[in-house]
């Protein structure tokens, strides 16, 4: 296996990216009587820009260049539900207000923590001020046109469609380019319905649930769901008919971005529910038909890094003969960002020095997937360089674990490619010096010759910035025949580029010995009004005992049921 390096530690992102990153940690200067913005600068570069940029054009959470007095919708600034009613004129007050109390404002934001100073607020709220809105890097802006061609974006996507797009397609690197587009997440219009290919169904399942991510069904039937906001798995009890959630039970709360869930062991008499938080595996008894937890959990891996820092998305996955979990863990940034730039020898021995002990961080055992044995006494890294591995599945056919993979951003519309692939134990995927293979990241150019033609190449690679998140191969789900034996993968959708991609699910086809084909198809479109604004995200999958597949939406607080009825 092939170590990797990784950036400087830094604070833990937000599920969703809301205002700003918590600042408890930044070290303060001495309050002045007016604000400063330069000090405001050192803030945010310190804490903010990681969600927002450095110029606040806006990434994984919105763009901040002019929102200092800009009269905007909340849901210019928010994926949540909580942030979606606070319509109204952003200005200073406001802006410190909130940062005050982030919870108070605006209950349920994923951005739990406070800037306790009055005069860190000021100094933060004065730096947003000096920023301009980054207006010809907006969906459309500086004459942009809809993405044709293999890449393709929102308005080519269509229920059956299929996608091919192979290593020979890719462009060059344009950073240059790279576009600032977040979702912003309005209600579902009325009459609004996912698209769906002919012979299906779709129906909602359950409602009103806050951001719900991995869905997994218990033997009895029960479906649990991860809200990683609120800090909850939910139990979604089914109808006499399957069609609907009768009921909405509470499992556990207080949970720490509880994701990954997994029933232990397999088969119809599991005694644990596994729950991957954002660093750290827990698990609480369980007996068949339980829906409730009693008491709190055991903790089996107490920490998966030594820090908590960027993507804190963590899904779970138990392997066919039940001797490991595999978590993947995402790197803590875009493409090792705080190693800065070094000389090849610099970078190897740099790299070395890391080894594989504390001297890491908050890096340490990050973009990777990692196993664990049940109890938590043994683990080990399953396979590195993959930049953040958001979905986990292992096929029932073959035992082989697949994952679902956000690749690097800011390198243009069409780079880098997401990716759903098999991870051979020991491979390493080349984050963050090469990407797909024997692609130099221009940002790392130089430093690691020696990792050339030693990179993985993804089995399927999907548009650039599509968000791919939960997977499943879905064994029990009533399918066309042409369609038994294939993965589907939740597209969350994109924020890097003009025009969106996503969000949608996907279907990923195999051939007759289970191997993926390269190709994708769309399976359930239409949740994008235009190219800022979207009423649905889907976030995970997973079948049924009675023959649908189950979709969850984070955004739209749905899950959605979708049924086969053969022709």
């Amino acid at each position: 296996m092939i170590p990797h390096s990784h950036p400087a530690p830094t604070k833990r992102r937000p599920a969703h990216g809301l205002l700003l990153t918590g600042l408890l940690s930044v070290p303060l200067a001495a309050c002045a009587a007016q604000a400063d913005p330069g000090h405001g600068d050192q803030l945010y570069q310190a804490q903010c820009a990681i969600c927002h940029g450095p110029a606040g054009e806006g990434g994984q959470g919105p763009a901040l260049g002019g929102v200092v007095g800009r009269k905007v919708a909340g849901a210019d600034f928010s994926y949540t539900q909580a942030l979606r009613k606070l319509d109204g004129r952003w200005d200073a007050e406001r802006l410190r207000t909130f940062l005050a109390n982030p919870q108070a404002m605006a209950p349920g934001t994923s951005m739990p923590m406070a800037v306790e100073q009055q005069q860190a607020r000021a100094d933060i709220v004065a730096f947003l001020g000096t920023l301009k809105p980054a207006v010809n890097q907006q969906a459309g802006g500086n004459g942009a046109t809809a993405d044709t061609g293999v890449f393709g974006g929102w308005r080519q996507d269509a229920p059956g469609k299929m996608h091919h797009i192979r290593l020979a397609d890719l462009p060059a690197p344009a950073p240059e380019t790279s576009a600032s587009n977040s979702s912003r997440v309005v209600p579902r219009p009325a009459g609004a319905m996912p698209q769906v290919p002919d012979g299906f169904e779709v129906s909602v399942f359950a409602q009103d649930l806050q951001g719900p991510r991995i869905l997994k069904v218990a033997p009895n039937g029960d479906v649990f769901v991860s809200e990683p906001d609120s800090g909850r798995i939910q139990v979604l009890v089914p109808s006499a008919d399957g069609r609907q959630a009768a009921r909405t039970l509470t499992f556990a709360s207080g949970l720490d971005g509880p994701y990954g869930l997994a029933f232990y062991p397999a088969g119809a008499q599991p005694r644990w529910l596994y729950v991957a938080q954002s660093n750290q595996l827990v698990r609480y008894p369980y007996r068949p038909g339980q829906r409730a937890a009693e008491g709190k959990p055991e903790v089996i891996v107490s920490a998966f890094s030594p820090g908590t820092g960027g993507h804190s998305n963590r899904d779970l996955a138990l392997s066919q003969e039940g001797q490991w979990f595999f978590v993947g863990v995402g790197s803590a940034s875009n493409v090792a960002d705080g190693m800065g730039t070094k000389s090849p020898a610099q970078a190897k021995a740099w790299e070395a020095q890391q080894g594989l002990g504390a001297a890491w961080g908050e890096e340490e055992h990050r973009a990777q997937v990692r196993a664990y044995s049940p109890d938590g006494r043994q683990q080990r890294a399953y396979a590195t360089g993959i930049r953040n591995c958001s979905g986990l599945t292992v096929q029932p056919a073959t035992g082989t674990l697949w994952c679902s993979t956000n690749e690097r951003d800011r390198l243009g519309d069409n780079l880098v490619p997401d990716y759903v692939t098999r991870v051979p134990p020991g491979s390493f995927f080349g984050w963050p010096w090469w990407y797909l293979g024997d692609h130099e990241d221009p940002r790392r150019a130089g430093e690691r010759p020696d990792l050339k033609g030693k990179v993985a190449v993804p089995d399927v690679l999907l548009q650039a910035h599509s968000a791919s998140l939960g997977m499943s191969f879905a064994p029990q789900a009533k399918l066309p025949a042409d369609w038994r034996g294939s993965a589907f993968v939740a597209e969350h959708g994109s924020w890097n580029r003009r025009e969106r991609t996503g969000p949608k699910l996907i279907r990923i086809p195999v051939d007759a010995h289970g191997a993926p084909t390269g190709s994708y198809q769309d399976v359930m479109t239409g949740f994008v009004v235009d190219d800022a604004h979207v009423w649905g995200r889907p976030a995970a999958v997973t079948g049924t005992p009675d023959g649908a597949l189950l979709v969850s939406d984070d955004a739209g607080g749905v899950v959605w049921r979708l049924v086969y009825r053969a022709p």
